[in-house]
């Protein structure tokens, strides 16, 4: 059986959300899921003993990108985690209504690449509230582009 992680990083609420809708999608496909909250993490050897890995972040910030409070020095030892040639898919929740719309999502989608993961799906950005359907619909897309 195939095994995903999810880490999400969530002030609010709905990145965490999101993580359980992925989470429960990907259960349904017949992946056995582990889902972390980045603030119970380490980044070193993150990876390992997973085929998928999904991250999640919101973004803070109207002049600069800021990652979510909790995510943010994962973020910086991400090289750690051992993602080279790892499936990854990215997704975040943000405002629209400032300069850098789910911008966390763009940096962390940039670093896997640069690190030598297999971006497997668009990133899911979500503005404001997350709909169930949405990241439901968008979680199956990663499975399939995975599997």
């Amino acid at each position: 059986m195939a095994k995903a992680l999810v880490v999400f990083g969530s002030t609010t609420g709905n990145t965490e959300s999101v993580a359980g809708y992925v989470a429960k999608t990907l259960e349904g496909e017949g992946m056995s899921v582990d889902v972390k909250n980045v603030s119970g993490v380490q980044a070193a050897g993150l990876a390992d003993g997973y085929d998928l890995v999904v991250f999640g972040s919101s973004t803070w910030g109207d002049d600069d990108i800021e990652l979510q409070e909790d995510f943010q020095p994962f973020f910086e030892e991400l090289d750690k985690a051992n993602l080279s040639g790892k499936k990854v898919a990215v997704f975040g929740c943000g405002d629209s209504s400032y300069t850098h719309f789910c911008g966390a999502v763009d940096a962390i989608e940039e670093k896997v690449g640069q690190l030598g993961a297999d971006v497997v799906a668009a990133s899911l950005k979500i503005d404001g509230s997350p709909e169930k359907d949405e990241a439901v619909a968008w979680a199956r897309d990663v499975f399939k582009n995975a599997a």
